[in-house]
């Protein structure tokens, strides 16, 4: 039987070991983990505890990701599914990713000037100011006004940018390379249920894959502009992937045993990242990409290298 770890590294996981700072949640894991899903209103007997408590716990455990839920119909409305991600949660202090910002070559690289792209419809772009091209007619993703786009979408393919190696040119060692951008799932119009496996490629390695829980909608991004209506995606989750010696790691948590040394940096002179859905994601269920103008975190790309402290 396969059994689901998760490894918390202290010093880069915050916002997850907040999910797990409370009974109350906690005891709603021990619960899901034993029974297995479950409804608010099953948590909520099953623990002697008020609906609106669990509703609450179960929010904050959502956003941690530490379970997962689905909407289901009712007998009356809808009920709202819980279950829990792992089986075992590891929290380690003795090898977090140590990476000193001050150390670091930082380029930022606007979501439209990517080099190369293979997608394929639902998808579009957009400026701050309107529609690029046509909706759904992959042909677009090469007009030249893409370098405007502050926000694209496609249900399948990738979108690749070639980032400058500036450690090579400057003769500089680096410790790792990481890579931070606003990513949803895409489906026509929304859906906060609607996984996507969204994949990092560095110089052609897989590198590896984060699943988005959904396409957001329920509110207007922070930056998104007012024409931009309401029915389509408004904003994003800022994922950060880190390649260091040691892994990699998605905002802190390891996900692939790939390293730095395996993406061959010395021998190049710039380094392609591509993003995307593969063609055997086990849910593909698209990507947004949210730059500058659109979104709730008001940033481009974001590469950084991370100098070998001297």
């Amino acid at each position: 039987m396969n059994r689901n770890f998760l490894t918390l590294h202290a010093a880069d996981s915050h916002a997850t070991l907040k999910g797990l700072s409370s009974p109350t949640r906690l005891d709603i894991l021990r619960l899901l983990h034993g029974k297995g899903p479950m409804n608010v209103n099953e948590i909520s007997a099953a623990l002697s505890l008020p609906q609106s408590t669990v509703a609450t716990s179960v929010q904050a455990l959502e956003e941690a990701e530490l379970i997962d839920t689905k909407t289901v119909k009712a007998k009356k409305g809808h009920q709202k599914i819980c279950s829990a991600r792992y089986d075992e949660i590891i929290i380690r202090f003795n090898d977090a990713v140590e990476l000193p910002r001050d150390e670091t070559i930082e380029v930022s690289m606007p979501i439209g000037l990517y080099t190369s792209c293979d997608v394929r419809a639902p998808c579009g772009l957009c400026s701050s100011d309107g529609v690029i091209g046509l909706l759904d007619v992959p042909n677009f993703f090469l007009d030249p006004n893409r370098m405007q786009a502050g926000l694209l979408w496609f249900g399948r393919g990738y979108v690749e940018y070639k980032f400058p190696n500036n450690a090579k040119i400057l003769n500089e060692e680096i410790s790792a390379v990481e890579f931070s951008m606003e990513l949803s799932s895409e489906v026509p119009g929304t859906n906060a249920d609607w996984p996507s496996d969204i994949t990092l490629w560095v110089n052609n390695v897989f590198v590896g894959t984060w699943t988005s829980p959904g396409d957001y909608g329920d509110k207007r991004g922070v930056y998104t502009p007012r024409w931009w209506k309401l029915e389509g995606s408004q904003y994003g989750k800022l994922k950060t992937w880190t390649i260091s010696m040691r892994g990699t790691f998605i905002d802190g948590i390891r996900i692939s045993d790939v390293t730095l040394a395996d993406l061959d940096l010395d021998n190049h002179h710039s380094i392609r990242m591509r993003i995307g859905i593969a063609d055997e994601a086990k849910h593909p269920g698209g990507i947004n990409i949210f730059g500058r103008g659109f979104g709730n975190y008001d940033q481009d790309i974001i590469m950084r290298l991370y100098r070998v402290n001297q």
